[in-house]
Formats: structure tokens, sequence, C-alpha cells
């Protein structure tokens, strides 16, 4: 049995203040991380105080910790984590018929 569990993608929720940090900052505190092999950050949405973001991380034995203490350190925060998928190879989601 495996002790790791090797997290493969991270689609994360995440909001930041519209002044700092600059979505440069946060690319490079992400981008430092352990394992990460490329990311998305996408703007979903803006308001008078608050940048929302839609990040998604893919790489191998991603540490979800280390990259949401990454993101606490430049000023932004991972309100939730909308799609994990782990294992040793990515396996996309099939929409089910109803």
């Amino acid at each position: 049995m495996k002790n790791t569990l090797n997290i493969r993608r991270l689609a994360l929720d995440v909001d930041k203040a519209i002044a700092t940090p600059s979505l440069i900052e946060l690319a490079a505190a992400i981008s430092d991380c352990q394992g990460v092999e490329g990311f998305n950050i996408t703007v979903s949405g803006i308001d008078i105080e608050t940048v929302g973001m839609d990040v998604t991380i893919e790489g191998q034995h991603l540490n979800y910790d280390e990259l949401a203490q990454a993101m606490r350190e430049t000023g932004a925060m991972v309100h939730s984590i909308d799609q994990i998928i782990c294992g040793e190879r990515i396996v996309e989601r099939v929409k089910r018929a109803r």
C-alpha cells in the first residue's frame, strides 16, 4: 500500500485583494512549489475589493498544504478545492447521462 497520495491536478477557487498580490507574484509563488509542472490562473470575477480566480495546477505529487501556504504568503486565499485528480495518470471527468 502506498503511503503518499500522488496529486496530479488541483482546481482551486482563489481570491485576492484588488491591489496585491499581482497575478505575476501569485504565479511565482505557485511555480516555486514542489511538483508543479504547469498551471493556469484565470480571473473569474472582480468586485470592489477582491479578484476571484480559478487556479488549475498540474504536476506530480503536488502538496496542497505547500501550495495553499505559498498563496497565503502572497496575500491570496484558497476558498475551495473544486477538483482533485490523483494516481498514475490523469482521468478526465466523464459526464453521466441521466
